[in-house]
């Protein structure tokens, strides 16, 4: 089993945020409306969560193969926005404390965690 995961990126911006949207349906004005946002505490646009949340998946995917996910878990927190215009990307490496198991996180350009956790392959 490889120790580290296969890093998959994406450029964040407007385009992804709203195609995003209108896939999941989820039009909450702090994603698709940069007047409103620039009103708020978060000072602007920011991306769904789980837009960045995917890019674990396909880090999963690209490693082990689709297959490979099904009966996967992962466990994140998110530690940071992603804003319109960051590029983020998605990679692992193996946790000492069982097989299957994977540190994970998605980065933005800076280096900075906004997603962090686990994720544990299926049996």
């Amino acid at each position: 089993m490889p120790a580290d995961l296969k890093p998959v990126s994406l450029r964040v911006d407007r385009e992804a945020i709203l195609h995003y949207a209108d896939i999941t349906g989820d039009y909450n004005p702090i994603h698709v409306d940069a007047e409103f946002a620039v009103k708020t505490a978060l000072g602007g646009v920011i991306a769904h969560g789980t837009l960045s949340m995917n890019l674990i998946w396909q880090s999963l995917a690209a490693t082990f193969g689709p297959g490979a996910l099904r009966g996967a878990a992962i466990d994140i927190r998110f530690a940071k926005p992603v804003r319109e215009g960051d590029l983020v990307e998605a990679c692992g490496r193996a946790a000492g404390d069982a097989a299957g198991r994977f540190e994970v996180w998605v980065r933005n350009q800076h280096g900075e965690n906004v997603i962090e956790g686990s994720a544990t392959l299926g049996s």
